[in-house]
């Protein structure tokens, strides 16, 4: 058996333990629920159902920096920092405030990806106004400018929010994976899936742009084209990625870069790597959010901030020497 074929099963066998270990961990202690009972039944169920959030939501938001990092070419870009996760953050919240979440579950993915998309061509905008040969860093410091306006906006609209709301707001901005249902889960995943699965398809065209834009161009792809569906279906991703699950920062920059530095940068295998490895790596943090200091638990987002927080600097400080 070759090396590639020894990896691939490690990684099935990795995969399939972290999902039956995060099954049996939770809140009220370590084990499977009483199955014959209602309330067993109700807990399994919603355990599965943040397993399979996890998955969807930690695909989205690596597989979104994956490209990000690509088309950018900085490998400091993912939806967090570049305001994505913001701008997606305030669509949802104005679905909820509102009430209209409620009543059409589907306004929360496009809301989300309405607002976002209105910050991504903001962000750009005035990055290429600033020009230069410093694009890649302007984008950096635009998105993180742009994403603490944003927020700014989104206390605004928990100011005006009733009591109900807002503590659904503020729980939901922690980054948790309560989704509430399968069908909201359906209604954000199956985006999600797609979308992934057309960027796998457009795998040759990321590796051709890693050459930079002008080669990539004298290559054949169309990068007047190309590049803004690439951005315009990641900034998707991320929506939905946001609206299911609120803000979870960091993701979609360590999984990538990690892969990107252990097995290249084939996105051939980077993508779809990233997309598996990025639903593990949140259903590992969500699993030990929820076990590590019963009976309460830590929203996901803290426990990826904690962990992503400090690998951004060292990946700031590495870049800078």
């Amino acid at each position: 058996m070759t090396r590639k074929r020894y990896l691939i099963l490690a990684a099935a066998l990795t995969f399939a333990a972290v999902l039956i270990l995060s099954l049996m961990f939770g809140s009220t202690g370590f084990g499977l629920p009483d199955m014959r009972t209602g309330t067993g039944c109700a807990l399994l169920d919603l355990r599965a159902c943040r397993i399979a959030a996890g998955l969807v939501v930690g695909a989205a938001l690596s597989v979104a920096g994956c490209v990000l990092q690509t088309v950018l070419r900085n490998p400091l870009a993912e939806p967090y920092i570049l305001g994505v996760s913001s701008g997606a953050s305030v669509g949802t919240a104005i679905v909820m405030a509102t009430g209209l979440a409620a009543t059409y579950p589907i306004l929360l993915p496009l809301g989300s990806f309405a607002v976002a998309i209105i910050t991504v061509v903001l962000i750009i905008s005035i990055a290429q106004r600033a020009g230069g040969s410093h694009m890649p860093q302007n984008l950096i410091l635009t998105g993180v400018v742009t994403g603490s306006v944003l927020s700014s906006v989104l206390m605004l609209i928990i100011t005006f929010a009733g009591t109900h709301t807002v503590r659904s707001i503020t729980w939901w901005l922690l980054g948790n994976l309560q989704c509430g249902s399968w069908e909201l889960l359906a209604i954000c995943g199956v985006p999600i899936i797609l979308s992934t699965l057309y960027l796998a398809a457009q795998a040759n065209k990321l590796n051709a742009l890693l050459l930079g834009h002008e080669n990539a161009h004298n290559l054949g792809v169309n990068t007047a084209l190309t590049i803004p569906l690439l951005i315009g279906v990641a900034t998707l991703m991320t929506a939905c990625a946001v609206a299911l699950s609120g803000i979870i920062g960091f993701a979609g920059l360590i999984v990538p870069h990690i892969l990107r530095r252990r097995f290249g940068s084939n996105h051939r295998f980077l993508l779809l790597g990233s997309a598996a490895a990025g639903g593990l790596f949140l259903v590992i943090c969500d699993t030990l959010g929820r076990s590590c200091l019963p009976p309460h638990e830590i929203p996901v987002g803290v426990i990826t901030a904690l962990s992503g927080g400090p690998f951004f600097l060292y990946l700031l400080t590495r870049k800078q020497r």
